[in-house]
Formats: C-alpha cells, sequence, structure tokens
C-alpha cells in the first residue's frame, strides 16, 4: 500500500456493484436526462449500467487521472465536454476527497451528479449517492482485482508429512 490514509479496505464483487448500481438508479428512474457523462475511468462501468436500467443511449466522458494506485495525485485533464451538464447525469463510481469532483463540477456546473460509493470528504460535492464508506478506506473495485487459486485452509496450516 503506497498511502498509509488507507486502514481499511472494503471489497466490492462485480455482483455487488450491480446491485448497488440498481440500488441507485432506483432513485433514479423517474428523472429524464438528455444522456450520461461518464468519468473516466471509474464512472465507465457504473455509466455503462445506469445507461442499461434508465435506457439512456447518449454517453459521453469526462477524462481525467488523479490515482496512480492508490495515491492520489495531481490532476489530469485529458478531456472535456463542449456543455455545462444542464440536463445531464454526470456519473462516478467514487468520491474520494473531492478533487476529482471538484474539477468536474466546475465543467459541469449544471449536472445532476451522482457516485455509487461517496467518502466523507468528498460527498457534499455530490447530487446523490448509495453507501458512504469511511474516509480512510480504500474501495478495491473488481477491475482492479483478478480471480487466483487459494489453498485449502487444511494445507496452509498442516506441514507436509514426510
Amino acid at each position: 500500500m503506497t498511502d498509509n490514509r488507507y486502514q481499511h479496505h472494503f471489497t466490492v464483487s462485480w455482483d455487488q456493484l450491480h446491485r448497488d448500481v440498481r440500488s441507485l438508479c432506483h432513485q433514479l428512474v423517474e428523472r429524464d436526462f438528455k444522456g450520461i457523462v461518464a468519468i473516466t475511468r471509474g464512472g465507465l462501468i457504473p455509466a455503462a449500467l445506469i445507461a442499461r436500467e434508465l435506457d439512456i443511449r447518449l454517453i459521453d466522458t469526462v477524462c481525467i487521472k488523479s490515482y496512480d494506485e492508490q495515491a492520489q495525485g495531481k490532476l489530469d485533464v485529458m478531456k472535456g465536454v463542449d456543455h455545462d451538464g444542464d440536463g445531464w447525469l454526470l456519473v462516478d463510481d467514487l468520491v474520494d476527497t473531492g478533487k476529482t469532483a471538484r474539477a468536474v463540477r466546475e465543467m459541469l456546473p449544471k449536472a445532476h451528479f451522482v457516485t455509487v460509493y461517496a467518502k466523507p470528504e468528498g460527498r457534499p460535492l455530490v447530487d446523490q449517492y448509495l453507501t458512504e464508506v469511511a474516509q480512510d478506506c480504500w474501495i478495491e473495485f473488481p477491475w482492479d482485482l483478478g480471480h487466483a487459486y487459494v489453498e485449502p485452509l487444511v494445507n496452509q496450516i498442516r506441514s507436509p508429512k514426510s
């Protein structure tokens, strides 16, 4: 772990992410959006799931890099959009310190900003979120993880017989 701010981990499975996004969509289904702006890369998968659930076909991206593995660095805005967000749904996976959220809010001040997960420092910057997570918790998303074989417990504890 490169950043000692994170004392806890929260691992999100694909199934959990899908359930969480569907729950968030229940709060959005009565609204009518022109389209979705996904914040890359973390917002891409939640945006795709939301687009399916709300039957939205128009999807754009704001491309910002702020993390390098677990350490948050300087913001690098690689692509913006040519509107102020009026009538658009802005989607990210997580609002953490609010650094990315502030930059995107400046670009799209009229967008309805949602995240699946929110930490206390960034929470005031989004309009809606589903689950609050402690500030010192690192969220491990399924797209950052892989499946690996785990030795049975009995083999881990018992020493090999000679």
